[in-house]
């Protein structure tokens, strides 16, 4: 008697925990991995070096799995302004918020322009930019010292930085594209919450998200000439190309900015997923030749 084999529909979340062990990381193979992803409706990925703290903030950044948008926005895109039904949207805001055990009435979104404005935000600030409107424009850069405030940043290649203050109970994070690594955000993140929440630097735990690797990370001269005046002539963070190319090395300078703004080493957690080397994973706006929707950081004090 031939046996009938059950069809088995899998769910994106169930064929990425299968096949984790595919994805590429960053480095040499090591021990413990700097990041992880917890499993639900929706993936989120999530750093190490805040699991001590897990009653007391969230950190976490999505995947593109779990959610209902289609073709190159499938399926978690977070943007409503790269061609997705809006509907889509708010019900991929509804899940992300549900994994992170949250509502997106308590999220509040930046409004990003590659520049280094940062701003501080309150319990009557909850629900700008996601569910009603909001006045907070050309900043790439939040923090906030209230608990159930959810801070929204993001990407698809750029640099999230996450910043929290065990001691004084605050949090921040920025967008560091090249151009605001260059602005030293980062450092301007440090020294903002040093003047709002009184932090010290040296207790601020911080961490660097999934982002492009310089592996993938071409430039021009153009750019290449701001980040020798930055970093100087000879900085590790460059590698030359043929023709005026260059390999930059973001995740290498924004460390290099929260080191010279008094972060301790030894509480930096670095990425070790790079957006374009995984793009069935995560949003590239290389890999996918600006084909793409966004990803989010996400911190909230508890």
């Amino acid at each position: 008697m031939q046996m009938i084999k059950p069809k088995i529909k899998l769910n994106e979340w169930t064929v990425l925990k299968n096949n984790e062990d595919s994805l590429l990381y960053l480095g040499e193979p090591r021990g413990e991995k700097e990041t992880y992803i917890t499993y639900g409706r929706v993936p989120l990925i999530r750093h190490r070096i805040y699991a001590p703290y897990e009653g007391e903030v969230k950190a976490a950044f999505t995947t593109r799995m779990g959610g209902v948008s289609r073709e190159h926005l499938a399926s978690l895109n977070l943007s409503s302004s790269r061609g997705d039904d809006i509907e889509n949207v708010r019900e991929n805001y509804r899940r992300f918020a549900e994994a992170l055990d949250t509502s997106p009435e308590n999220m509040v979104s930046s409004d990003q322009v590659h520049e280094t404005t940062i701003r501080r935000v309150y319990g009557e600030d909850k629900g700008k930019g996601i569910v009603r409107e909001s006045d907070i424009t050309q900043t790439d850069g939040l923090t906030t010292n209230e608990r159930g405030v959810c801070l929204l940043t993001f990407y698809a290649d750029c640099v999230p930085v996450f910043f929290y203050d065990p001691v004084n109970r605050a949090i921040g994070l920025a967008h560091s594209g090249w151009r605001g690594t260059v602005a030293d955000i980062a450092g301007k993140m440090v020294r903002r919450m040093e003047d709002e929440y009184g932090s010290n630097a040296y207790d601020l735990v911080c961490a660097i998200g999934p982002s492009i690797c310089r592996a993938c990370y071409e430039i021009g001269e153009d750019v290449a000439v701001q980040i020798k005046e930055r970093y100087g002539e000879d900085t590790e963070h460059l590698r030359d190309k043929l023709d005026g190319k260059y390999m930059l090395d973001l995740h290498g300078a924004v460390r290099e900015n929260l080191l010279n703004a008094g972060v301790s080493p030894d509480k930096i957690g670095m990425p070790d997923l790079c957006t374009c080397c995984n793009p069935a994973l995560l949003f590239s706006h290389r890999a996918s030749k600006g084909q793409r929707g966004n990803l989010a950081g996400a911190m909230e004090l508890i």
